[in-house]
């Protein structure tokens, strides 16, 4: 089912010059976009939440936040992975407890509003299927996604009740070394030292096994260099980075490299690139054209079935011209401007997601 409406807050195109030469007017690359955005299901990968998601103190159809139901709506954002955070704290009994605690809190809270809250509005896909089911019925998607592997200790066996929460994913380390694997960026608060595994851990290769095994993604964003590479050769699904950028085009140490893109080709992942201001480029203020640029240059490398689409709302991120949910369809613009296909905007915008969420499924269930 089409995009019921799109709001005309959706009209707000920012002034950007374009270098890109069109035949097309700007009245007909307007009216061209706005009909691909209707009809495609846009799929943003990455957007945290609040401890005090679905309370009185945010409730997520009118929240004063970059994502919130209204705005899905009106931008034409049909779906977003609502994210499980747990920044990293010390790895001892007490702080595994606490972040595990803090963890169900945020499945709850997801639940809370798909399944009472405003049921009516969005529903909770837990496969793929679920997710092109859900949309059809004219309803917002909900999945869930889960950011810091640090969430479960050192007990494996919480990943299978995670899974039956409605868990899709789950990035393996955030910022700071955990006893999964190392990170991007050591954190000096934790004493971490610059490399600490080398990259997975004797338990993070159990780690991966186990997600495969459960139909979970790996997610290799915020991992280090080694740690991608290792998690990526390893893993019998496909991974997905689920927000971040490319080196090449601003060098990062939160961005991927070409040899790390071909790697996830290779595997047959996706990156979804972010729309994170300090990882764009130079100086900040990055538009939404610079964040096209990231993935104009990750196609150009890998291909268009390899590339999606993350915010980052709720976690630092937003660029010029898509600063919330609202402003969804100045990305589909911009696509459009670059000469895209609507075939090309479908994968880049949700198609491929699925396309490797279905992947994993069909992994687990040989298992």
């Amino acid at each position: 089912m089409m995009k019921s409406h799109i709001c005309s807050t959706l009209l707000f195109v920012i002034s950007i010059s374009s270098s890109y030469a069109f035949s097309a007017s700007e009245a007909e690359l307007l009216e061209l976009a706005l009909g691909i955005h209707e009809r495609v299901m846009t799929i943003d990968t990455h957007s945290d939440i609040p401890l005090n998601f679905s309370t009185s103190e945010f409730m997520p159809g009118t929240a004063d936040a970059q994502v919130n139901l209204d705005a899905m709506k009106a931008g034409g954002l049909d779906a977003a992975f609502f994210v499980v955070y747990v920044g990293q704290g010390e790895r001892t009994p007490a702080g595994y407890l606490a972040a595990k605690a803090d963890a169900l809190a945020k499945f709850d809270a997801i639940h809370r509003m798909t399944d009472y809250l405003y049921s009516d509005r969005i529903g909770l896909a837990t496969t793929a299927a679920e997710a092109v089911q859900i949309h059809a019925k004219g309803k917002l998607v909900a999945l869930i996604g889960i950011e810091n592997g640090f969430v479960i200790g050192k007990d494996i066996s919480i990943l299978a009740d995670f899974r039956k929460r409605g868990a899709r994913y789950m990035t393996l380390v955030h910022n700071g070394h955990n006893d999964i694997g190392d990170s991007a960026q050591p954190q000096e608060r934790l004493m971490d030292v610059e490399v600490e595994h080398g990259g997975l851990s004797e338990f993070g290769r159990e780690v991966v096994s186990e997600l495969n095994r459960l139909g979970i993604l790996v997610d290799i964003s915020h991992v280090s260099r080694l740690t991608m590479l290792e998690a990526t050769r390893l893993s019998k699904s496909p991974v997905i980075a689920s927000h971040s950028s490319v080196t090449s085009r601003f060098d990062h140490v939160r961005n991927m490299d070409d040899e790390q893109l071909m790697a996830l080709k290779e595997n047959g992942g996706v990156i979804q690139l972010v729309a994170f201001d300090a990882y764009l480029k130079t100086g900040g203020g990055a538009t939404v054209a610079d964040f096209v640029d990231h993935i104009d240059y990750a196609v150009n490398l890998i291909g268009v079935e390899h590339v999606g689409i993350s915010s980052d709302f709720g976690g630092g991120g937003g660029v010029v011209g898509w600063s919330n949910a609202q402003e969804t369809f100045n990305v589909t613009l911009e696509l459009v401007r670059r000469g895209y296909t609507e075939a090309q905007i479908a994968l880049i915008w949700g198609g491929n997601v699925l396309r490797i969420l279905a992947a994993a499924e069909q992994v687990a269930a040989q298992n």
